[in-house]
């Protein structure tokens, strides 16, 4: 019989996490396998492997402890890629060499899998004199430009594309321009961006005084706190970034400040990070841990999870002695603190399961002493490993007692810690589990509330036929397992029915006993007002929270799949939209229609030739394939890998649109050239232009920067007629939601975070 609770569960595993050799044959037949891999991985750097293999697969088994994708796809394997989620990377230097060895480091991070924070903060404001070269500063937005093209060319270990986090100060000159960064769609694609606020700032917003921008103790300008305020908050309200970290509260909460000082996070913002810091995630499944639910005596299992706490803290320490790593750097960094992350998912089925509404405050306080019980076995856990193997080289014991999150810890945790000293600086933290929950049967993600109770997606078969499965919710299907069709309880409410303040009170208290931080996605509904929409981060920050990530369906942002409260209907798409998500390949027809382009690039002796074939679907033509040609041998190589790159895109299917916008995004840095009038930056944004317009006469995209062509009643779901939102540009079904600040797709797994 399967593990798996769900068919999406079985295909997550097959797509992202089973072993198989380089032409796709399995290595790893079942899923058990995958756990035995795992657990023999991490159990190798023990003095007695072969128990604590056993222990380790007994964690894992049936999802109880699910380590972060990294962990999961990588331990065992024998490839070079690092166990590691993500990194923070070294202080950027404010000086030429310094910021291209910074970048650098990011590109060989990257290419092992890990995405990346940086605070630019660090580099002179734009217009800033710059000494001996006569010229002025370009600032650090310029720079941020070069690092999202790099992280445009690099695919990270797994086919995944690198994720970059970029911060900078409230008080840098800059700042304003950061703010708005992103308002341009094309630029910064690769990015998150975060603003680092600090306490001084927000105590002069309150009393709406002025702040200072500056730089190297130089003031550059003068600006009202509030209204600097408002530019963030309204940036935020039109397009979900950027984010904001409040900064003094993460440094002053860490275990480690008498150490080490924080300026930024990795991607998704649970992990604040010093330069070279590396985040190692996992999370307990609280879901699998509840008795007898749904019952007058339902209760998490105390014991099932204190033991699977110890389990999963001892393996995470193992894991920094058995993963690679991109930088030297980073490994001395792990090595002296062994900073560990260990969070939970499932919590908002385990509340439903209790009878308890996510966001009351019956949830709320049982949210937070489940967050202590986990504090506390997390911490116990690691000084009975510092018995064994020793404490963490950085530790002090007074400083350490005295410092963040320690300050309010249990006395007989402090007592225990001061007598034997600790494994791990750090312990907690709550990561995005986007596509491991789906995974573990599609349990509520991470600390969120449950997105929608159930979905319907439609799968292409190699055979051209299409077959429906509906995707429920993991306390759902329980609830019809044991009460059949009755109703839904009230207490049964989902992301989009939520007040935005019940999604702050749950952060909050999960937050007292976090000491690292969050990543949350708190969810507005549309018609918000600007003022409600600021009282959520002013009451994100006068309740501990360590940063605040909001998303507002509009225009821009796009919409989000929507299911009323007291409903357990399925969406479903109109009959005249096809939400495809491809299995295989689409096979070619012996013969296809298509059309032959001409590139005269201007001091290039020889033409390129472009022939994109098309396949008609459902009565419309959408690209199969491209071939492109050209008589100069300097172009053969790169022609005929993007030849077979783009066709293997476009035999995907779905929305393979933003091909045309990576290719028109690159430039070249010996320079563009004027085509028909217009400034082309390179041969390959060229060959976008050509793609783009094929695309456009064929009518599958709406027009030039546009993107999929669709019909506007093929747009809609049928629950409450709520748009379906945007196109996955992996497998193209319309099932993106945004999940802990990432669009990520509930079919496939995509996610721009990796």
């Amino acid at each position: 019989m399967s593990r798996f609770a769900a068919p999406i569960a079985e295909q997550i595993w097959d797509m992202k996490y089973r072993l198989k050799e380089q032409d796709g044959t399995p290595i790893d037949a079942t899923v058990e396998d995958s756990w035995r891999r795992i657990a023999r991985a991490l159990a190798s750097v023990e003095k007695d492997p072969a128990e604590w293999e056993a222990k380790f697969y007994n964690a894992l088994e049936d999802f109880k402890y699910l380590p972060a994708g990294r962990i999961t796809a990588g331990a065992g394997t024998g490839r070079a890629v690092t166990l590691f989620n993500c990194f923070v990377m070294g202080t950027i230097p404010d000086n030429m060499g310094g910021i291209f060895d910074m970048l650098k480091e990011a590109a060989l991070t990257m290419q092992q899998g890990g995405g990346i924070g940086y605070d630019f903060s660090t580099i002179r404001p734009r217009g800033a004199e710059v000494k001996g070269v006569a010229a002025d500063a370009s600032g650090p937005l310029s720079f941020m430009d070069v690092w999202d093209a790099m992280c445009r060319t690099i695919m990270s270990a797994g086919s995944r594309r690198g994720a970059m986090m970029a911060t900078m100060r409230c008080d840098h000159p800059d700042i304003e321009n950061f703010i708005t960064a992103k308002q341009d769609s094309a630029r910064l694609r690769m990015f998150n961006l975060s603003v680092l606020v600090t306490d001084d700032f927000m105590e002069a917003v309150k009393a709406d005084k002025p702040w200072d921008l500056k730089f190297g103790g130089k003031v550059y300008h003068t600006v009202n706190a509030r209204d600097l305020w408002n530019k963030i908050m309204r940036a935020t309200y039109d397009y979900a970034e950027p984010g904001v970290i409040f900064i003094d509260r993460i440094n002053k909460m860490n275990n480690l400040n008498y150490v080490e000082q924080i300026a930024a996070t990795n991607p998704c913002g649970e992990q604040p990070l010093p330069p070279y810091g590396a985040c190692l995630l996992g999370s307990v499944n609280l879901a699998r841990l509840v008795t007898d639910p749904f019952e007058a005596n339902a209760e998490l299992d105390p014991e099932k999870l204190d033991e699977l706490v110890r389990l999963a803290i001892r393996m995470m320490d193992n894991v920094v002695d058995a993963s690679r790593f991109p930088l030297p750097q980073q490994e001395e960094e792990a090595q002296n603190k062994r900073r560990i992350g260990l969070g939970v998912t499932g919590l908002a089925d385990a509340l439903l399961m209790l009878g308890l509404r996510y966001g009351s405050e019956e949830a709320a306080a049982q949210t937070e002493s489940w967050m202590k019980q986990i504090a506390r076995a997390s911490y116990l856990a690691s000084v009975d490993l510092a018995k064994e193997k020793g404490a963490f080289p950085l530790f002090d014991a007074e400083k350490y007692l005295a410092s963040g999150n320690m300050m309010q810890m249990d006395d007989d945790v402090r007592e225990a810690i001061r007598e034997h000293g600790i494994r791990n600086a750090l312990l907690t933290s709550i990561a995005p589990t986007g596509t491991i929950s789906l995974y573990a049967g599609n349990v509520s993600s991470g600390i969120e509330p449950v997105f929608a109770y159930a979905y319907k997606r439609k799968v292409l078969q190699p055979d051209g036929s299409r077959t429906e499965e509906e995707v429920v919710d993991y306390a759902v299907q329980m609830w019809r397992d044991k009460f059949g069709d009755a109703p839904l309880p009230d207490y049964f409410v989902n992301a989009q029915t939520l007040a935005p303040l019940d999604h702050v009170r749950m952060q909050a208290a999960a937050q007292k006993w976090i000491d690292s931080s969050i990543s949350k996605t708190i969810n507005c509904p549309e018609d918000i007002s600007f003022e409600g929409f600021k009282d959520v981060y002013m009451e994100a920050y006068e309740t501990g929270c360590k940063g605040c990530t909001t998303y507002r369906p509009n225009e821009v942002t796009g919409s989000v799949l929507s299911v009323s409260e007291n409903s357990e209907k399925t969406p479903e798409a109109d009959s005249g939209a096809d939400v495809v998500y491809l299995t295989e390949p689409l096979d070619r027809p012996a013969a296809l229609e298509g059309a032959t382009y001409k590139i005269k690039w201007p001091g290039s002796e020889h033409a390129i030739y472009i022939t994109i074939n098309d396949i008609v679907q459902g009565g419309h033509r959408r690209p199969f394939e491209v071939f492109i040609n050209s008589k100069n041998m300097e172009h053969f190589a790169w022609t005929v890998a993007l030849t077979r790159m783009v066709s293997a895109v476009f035999r995907r299917g779905g929305d393979v649109s933003f091909v045309v916008e990576e290719l028109k995004a690159v430039f070249d840095p010996r320079g563009g050239a004027w085509v028909q009038g217009k400034y082309v930056p390179s041969i390959l944004a060229a060959i976008g232009g050509v793609i783009e317009r094929h695309l456009i006469s064929i009518g599958f995209i709406e027009g030039e920067g546009m993107g999929l062509k669709s019909d506007p009643e093929a747009e809609k779901m049928i629950v409450n007629e709520a748009p379906r939102g945007k196109t996955c540009p992996s497998c193209g079904s319309f099932s993106m939601r945004m999940v802990e600040g990432c669009m990520t797709c509930a079919d496939c797994g995509h996610s721009k975070c990796g």
